[in-house]
């Protein structure tokens, strides 16, 4: 780790005539984050409807929705030259429209079969994987200008905006809304709302002050597939998100089938699990800019391997909760801090962005099939403890995240 780049000094804060601009890029980039958590949790809190719709079976279910990841899959490692030539203002705003055009697809596709849903779907993953990628970018480079950690709260962001798409999802069963005109107004909302909303996105400086990285992003994002420092990250992240990805798919399951708690008691725990991961990125970034990024990782990974252990090995529901607790918290900042470290250096944001994505990403493919084959030879709460795997790999790694003293060329 010796060969990695020392901490660079913190990045000084805008002056103040252009101030405005970046706080109006921070408001914007804020609805970029809400805005794709909520179209996501939209869809997802309609699943049980169209499963029953479409005359579906958990097994033929489990297919349709792979069909998003199908989408996601090939647009990661894309999305780096396609937001090195177009930038990220344009990058999220086609993509908010085909995104928002692909859950018009799947509202009025889901009365017609199965086929349909899974068109809208593929093309639902590929507009949010790219649309994902380029808001880092812009999220990093704002917080760049702005001079202070504000990664985290835009992750919080997402959180919130998947909250808020729950409960409208809810409140629409409630009042007896069709899937079809719920999802034809979501997809209208983002489809139009967000291309208005990240007017404010101040320009990427690759695209301006760097000829030769706009020319040649292609060379670019493949060139950043063999830096060590870059892939590292991505090695980070894939842990953080393996440890994020497993507890909103198991937590709920391995309370009620592995604790033996009430169902009512399960759904709370997710609940906890998320309101401290969401309460730890809108309060982390105080500590990041006090102590720096790799101790306060480094202090957070013990948390989260204190958290599961509790998790998994406690027989009082209190302690379980309380591991819960600091499962959430723990692993609050790590996907979002590699996001911002594999966008320290502005000119080669896009295409770093697009590798540690495409690898943290992973996670969230591999993980609940793993936990689910360990937990068919043990339990749910023990299966989990693969995850200290992982998050002591990440601690192992974390100075990959250092701040860089200055850009790397290649």
């Amino acid at each position: 780790m010796d060969a990695l780049p020392r901490a660079a000094p913190p990045v000084a804060a805008a002056p103040d005539a252009d101030r405005r601009a970046v706080d109006a890029a921070i408001r914007a980039t804020y609805a970029a984050f809400i805005a794709t958590g909520f179209a996501f949790s939209s869809w997802a809190s309609r699943i049980p409807q169209v499963k029953n719709g479409l005359d579906l079976d958990p097994s033929a279910l489990g297919l349709v929705l792979l069909a998003i990841a199908a989408g996601s899959v090939p647009a990661l490692p894309l999305s780096g030259p396609i937001v090195s030539r177009f930038g990220s203002r344009r990058t999220v705003t086609i993509m908010a429209i085909v995104a928002g055009v692909a859950l018009v697809v799947v509202a009025l596709g889901y009365r017609v079969g199965v086929a349909p849903v899974v068109v809208g779907l593929f093309a639902f993953g590929v507009g949010t994987g790219t649309w994902d990628v380029a808001m880092n970018v812009q999220g990093a480079l704002v917080e760049r200008r702005h001079g202070r950690a504000i990664m985290p709260r835009f992750h919080a962001g997402f959180s919130l905006g998947t909250v808020a798409g729950a409960l409208g999802g809810a409140l629409m069963v409630v009042l007896g809304v069709g899937v079809t005109v719920h999802l034809l107004l979501v997809g209208a909302v983002i489809g139009l709302g967000v291309p208005f909303a990240v007017r404010a996105f101040i320009p990427d400086r690759a695209d301006r002050e760097d000829p030769d990285t706009a020319a040649t992003g292609g060379r670019a994002a493949l060139a950043a597939w063999r830096e060590p420092r870059t892939l590292l990250v991505g090695v980070f992240v894939l842990a953080f998100a393996f440890a994020e990805g497993s507890g909103n798919d198991w937590i709920g399951v391995a309370m009620i089938d592995g604790h033996g708690t009430d169902a009512a008691v399960g759904t709370l725990a997710f609940a906890v699990f998320l309101s401290a991961m969401t309460a730890g990125r809108w309060f982390g970034p105080v500590l990041l800019d006090t102590y720096g990024r790799v101790p306060v990782i480094r202090v957070l990974t013990l948390t989260s391997v204190a958290g599961l252990a509790l998790f998994a090995f406690a027989s009082s529901t209190a302690l379980i909760f309380v591991g819960t607790v600091l499962w959430g918290v723990g692993i609050s900042l790590g996907f979002p801090v590699g996001m911002s470290a594999g966008a320290d250096d502005p000119a080669r944001a896009a295409p770093r962005v697009s590798v540690v994505s495409s690898i943290g990403y992973v996670a969230f493919l591999a993980g609940p099939p793993l936990i689910g084959f360990l937990a068919s030879r043990s339990t749910v709460p023990h299966a989990l403890t693969a995850v200290l795997v992982l998050l002591a790999l990440a601690g192992l790694v974390t100075g990959a995240v250092r701040p860089l003293e200055e850009p790397l060329r290649g």
